[in-house]
């Protein structure tokens, strides 16, 4: 009996009535226990193994996508469920071009029916109010896929309480070269002048215009009729609005300032942060990496920091379920409790 036989026994067992009414209850007495203590912000996953299951499986590497995509939807119910706010997965890397012609437009025909499953199933993310977000190199989608993903990306926009950010087509390398070139564009031009609403020296010469004219001798007036003297008023008043006195002092040009730029000094990992694809998320608390593989893959290489916890974990990704994530959690927990326990120990 083959494997993949006996796989489809398992599902078929796993997902009858009485089985899944088991496996809800045990689930969600399993996470209310999680949510008792700390729980994390922020989750990526960097999701290997199709193929490989695929290919254990005796069955098509497509398939194998298919199967990992319903688990990334396992997964997201139960980070949601869980609390956890950002979840980042890597679902395509800019390196996966360099894949077989054919694999590489099951792919790209794959994201677009995956994306558009989750803008007309969105009951998941409108559940949870997740929002998509797409991160990585936008010009190298293709143009048939792009109106999938900004569709996607539009019809969750309303969701403020949860993200969903998908890496496609994405490196780390890629990004914080995107991020150093954002500097360096913020950092070479120049601050905005201030502009005045009048100029000091246009004030000035107003007011010395008008009071010569009020100072002028009587003997300078011109004699005319009650009518012609109140146009001429009405005319002198008129031309006192709009323009100068010939005879009063012309104003100098004012002396260009020299332009300001951003002093360099200032660029800190705060403000390259600032520019990189996840700059409004929280920092990473755990990274996930399945298959057995034991490197990150040129994904969020910029985002680790030294108090992410990174998990390698045997499983392949399309296997991957609460029953995995489980011992992630908790380990997790129990070291953030031991970083407290350090931390008061210190005051």
């Amino acid at each position: 009996m083959s494997d993949l036989y006996l796989s489809h026994i398992r599902n078929w067992f796993w997902k009858s009535p009485p089985a899944e009414w088991v496996m809800r209850g045990a689930r969600d007495l399993l996470i209310g226990t999680l949510k008792q203590g700390p729980i994390p912000k922020h989750v990526a996953f960097e999701m290997d193994g199709n193929r490989r299951f695929a290919k254990n499986h005796k069955i098509e590497t497509i398939e194998g996508h298919h199967l990992g995509f319903e688990a990334l939807a396992r997964v997201l119910e139960i980070c949601y469920k869980c609390g956890v706010k950002v979840v980042t997965v890597y679902a395509f890397s800019i390196e996966n071009f360099n894949r077989p012609r054919g694999e590489v437009k099951g792919l790209m025909a794959l994201a677009k029916v995956k994306l558009e499953q989750l803008v007309q199933h969105g009951e998941l993310l409108d559940r949870y109010g997740a929002c998509i977000r797409v991160l990585g190199e936008r010009d190298l989608i293709p143009d048939d896929v792009l109106p999938f993903v900004d569709r996607a990306v539009e019809m969750t926009k309303h969701n403020k309480d949860a993200v969903l950010n998908i890496c496609f087509p994405y490196t780390s390398r890629a990004e914080m070269t995107s991020a150093i070139k954002a500097t360096i564009d913020e950092f070479t031009s120049p601050s905005p002048p201030s502009k005045a609403p009048f100029s000091q020296t246009r004030i000035t010469q107003k007011i010395r215009s008008n009071y010569s004219k009020r100072t002028e001798p009587l003997g300078s007036i011109r004699e005319s009729s009650p009518d012609a003297s109140a146009k001429s008023d009405l005319d002198d008043s008129m031309s006192s609005t709009t323009a100068l006195d010939p005879e009063s002092p012309k104003s100098e040009p004012a002396a260009t300032k020299p332009r300001k730029f951003p002093n360099p000094e200032n660029i800190t990992v705060d403000t390259i942060n600032g520019h990189t694809y996840t700059a409004e998320c929280p920092p990473l608390d755990i990274f996930i990496r399945t298959s057995n593989v034991t490197r990150l893959s040129d994904f969020m290489l910029w985002q680790c920091h030294e108090n992410t916890h990174i998990f390698f974990l045997s499983c392949f990704w399309p296997e991957f379920d609460l029953w995995h994530f489980v011992p992630v959690l908790l380990e997790w927990q129990w070291r953030q409790k031991k970083l407290l326990e350090k931390e008061s120990s210190r005051k």
